[in-house]
């Protein structure tokens, strides 16, 4: 393997290879130009060959590798030919949608992920199905059902791979693996070429080639960074404030564990905030339903925990707050990466207290910058203002 630079050469979709059909697609969602991944991955794997790429979230990476299995699957065999893995329900919908966007009218997609009826999600299997993108457990269950076959799958997709293996999902990712065609094309994105993301590309693929892409250059350009130094007993109230001087349109708001999620929730919802909570101990079917909310824009606050971090893709955030201070700069870009997407402008606001001034410099270090450094003091000039004027009116009414 060797890392092939990303040269910034402007480049058209055409340029890179694909065809007519699915840039008209691209085109009618506003896209034109190809990221510096999809510029670098595409014509590999439309070339066939086998593929490590290390792309943070906001990167391009899903149509790094959709674009490319979209304009080579048939749809006129009735088999799964293209199989894409992930380690989250929430990631799966995701790639899902995209899929639903691009594909060619007769081609069939279907998510297979834990939550579900297996006997509703088999049936659907046994229709014109030709992408699968499915998660490690519920993808083994059918395969041990035979619900599913693999035997036809040429094009094979990991993403997320450093997540999915730090999960635990190696030993199903190589049960996956044995149900599929020695001959399939592999590849493989990732955050971080960990060596256990190393060890899972030389096992299962061919001389794949290497892409690095600088997530801070393409994530973080569009996202003002602030940071409001507070402590854990004013956080909330500093939260409150914040959120009333800035009125978001959409916001996430990140917590560390499910039990702080849910307080939180229950806070902000009794301060009349449209407001809800995403975390590992609801059911599938109320995350989907607050997702949903949250992309109608029905609910304008969403309190997640890191579940939300991957995957989380809703057009107009405005705001990520970082209500709990990621441990690391890679947590970091992906929380705040929620924002500022498609060339849309972000917020992100992260709560540091006295404790958290190591994880802070971590971060800072990751992303090679310095935060802004904010306090309540500064938050609202124009109140400040206001309140000077009115002092004023008071001391001439007094001579």
């Amino acid at each position: 393997m060797y890392i092939r630079k990303v040269v910034n050469k402007m480049k058209n979709f055409k340029d890179i290879g694909i065809e007519e059909q699915l840039r008209v697609k691209l085109k009618h969602q506003g896209l034109t130009v190809p990221t510096p991944v999809q510029e670098q991955a595409v014509p590999l794997l439309l070339d066939g060959k086998d593929v490590v790429a290390k792309a943070q979230t906001g990167t391009g990476k899903t149509l790094a590798f959709l674009l490319p299995l979209l304009q080579k699957i048939d749809p006129s065999i009735p088999e799964v030919q293209g199989l894409i893995v992930t380690p989250t329900r929430e990631l799966a919908l995701q790639i899902t949608n995209e899929v639903e966007k691009l594909r060619p009218e007769e081609a069939g997609v279907l998510a297979v992920y834990g939550g579900q009826d297996v006997a509703k999600q088999a049936k659907r299997l046994k229709g014109r199905t030709h992408i699968v993108v499915a998660t490690p457990g519920r993808l083994l269950d059918h395969l041990r059902r035979e619900t599913i076959s693999l035997a036809a799958v040429e094009y094979v997709v990991l993403d997320e791979a450093d997540q999915m293996l730090e999960a635990g999902f190696l030993p199903d990712v190589t049960e996956i693996f044995a149900e599929t065609p020695p001959k399939r094309q592999t590849s493989a994105f990732s955050a971080t070429i960990s060596s256990q993301v190393k060890s899972l590309a030389n096992k299962f693929m061919k001389n794949p080639e290497k892409i690095s892409v600088q997530a801070e250059k393409v994530t973080l350009d569009e996202i003002k960074q602030l940071v409001y130094e507070t402590t854990d007993r004013a956080k909330q109230d500093t939260l409150i404030q914040i959120m009333n001087e800035h009125r978001p349109f959409l916001a996430v708001i990140f917590c560390r564990t499910k039990r702080r999620a849910i307080k939180l929730h229950g806070a902000l919802k009794s301060h009349g905030f449209e407001v809800d909570e995403l975390h590992g101990d609801l059911s599938q079917a109320k995350r989907e339903k607050v997702m949903q909310s949250f992309r109608d824009a029905k609910i304008q606050y969403l309190v997640a925990t890191d579940v939300a971090a991957r995957g989380l893709d809703v057009e107009g955030v405005t705001h990520v707050f970082n209500y709990d201070i990621p441990q690391d700069a890679e947590s970091y870009i992906h929380r705040i990466g929620r924002t500022g997407r498609a060339g849309g402008k972000g917020l992100a606001i992260t709560f540091a207290a006295p404790k958290d001034k190591q994880a802070l410099r971590s971060i800072e270090k990751g992303i090679g910058e310095k935060l802004h450094r904010r306090t309540l003091a500064g938050l609202a000039p124009r109140k400040k203002e206001k309140d000077k004027e009115d002092e004023q009116r008071k001391r001439r009414r007094r001579k």
